[in-house]
């Protein structure tokens, strides 16, 4: 039954083709820039409403892999991961404002950062293989 369950919201999720993914559900969209980074829909429902992010300052140096965002909801306080490597170039003063925009548009007013990358983009997921691991 739960695996039916994640199926099924998995097949109702918005995971737009045009952006890239990583494991840790943060997107990526490199056909801008600077590159433009959030997190998806599936963490943001799994989260629960979001009250506050803390976000990176301009000019913060990132490796793929660090720390790039920590988002609180009602349920918890989560990391952000970076998929990426560069310099953080804006910030979503709107979201430090009101964070519930991240729930309610996480791949448009909710991005969180844009980032300036570096030469050496990392392997990320497309739609599909992103679509294949929140059905697991």
């Amino acid at each position: 039954m739960a695996q039916e369950e994640q199926t099924g919201q998995a097949d109702r999720l918005d995971i737009p083709r045009h952006l890239q993914y990583s494991e840790d559900h943060v997107w990526v969209d490199d056909s801008v820039e600077p590159a433009v980074i959030g997190i998806t829909e599936y963490a943001a429902e799994h989260m629960g409403d979001i009250v506050f992010v803390d976000l990176p300052q301009v000019g913060t140096r990132v490796e793929a892999g660090d720390e790039l965002v920590q988002v609180e909801s009602a349920k918890a306080v989560e990391p952000v991961i970076s998929p990426v490597a560069g310099t953080v170039k804006y910030v979503n003063h709107e979201a430090e404002d009101d964070a519930a925009i991240i729930n309610d548009d996480p791949y448009g007013e909710g991005w969180l950062v844009k980032v300036e990358l570096d030469d050496d983009l990392p392997e990320l997921l497309d739609a599909d293989e992103y679509a294949a691991i929140i059905r697991k």
